[in-house]
């Protein structure tokens, strides 16, 4: 695993329309993964959830995010645990 990820040239795999992930760490981390996600403008990412803990930081723009029964909107400089 890359201790210096290279954002530019990491992989980039679309997993719906509007929504485009950077791997930073290797598909396959043994204890974590760290992806860049982006998400265009009018579009969402369905409910869904992972296994493990996720922690998150919205560099630009804003959105709603859904945790459990709790929801937020969420924009620039802020961060989430789940």
């Amino acid at each position: 695993m890359p201790y210096f990820p290279d954002s530019e040239n990491a992989p980039k795999i679309s997993q719906m329309p509007g929504l485009e992930t950077t791997i930073l760490t290797g598909l396959h981390g043994e204890k974590m993964m760290m992806v860049l996600n982006a998400t265009l403008p009018g579009h969402s990412v369905p409910t869904h959830s992972h296994p493990h803990e996720q922690i998150g930081m919205v560099y630009s723009g804003k959105a709603t995010l859904r945790i459990g029964d709790l929801e937020r909107m969420v924009e620039k400089g802020d961060f989430y645990c789940i």
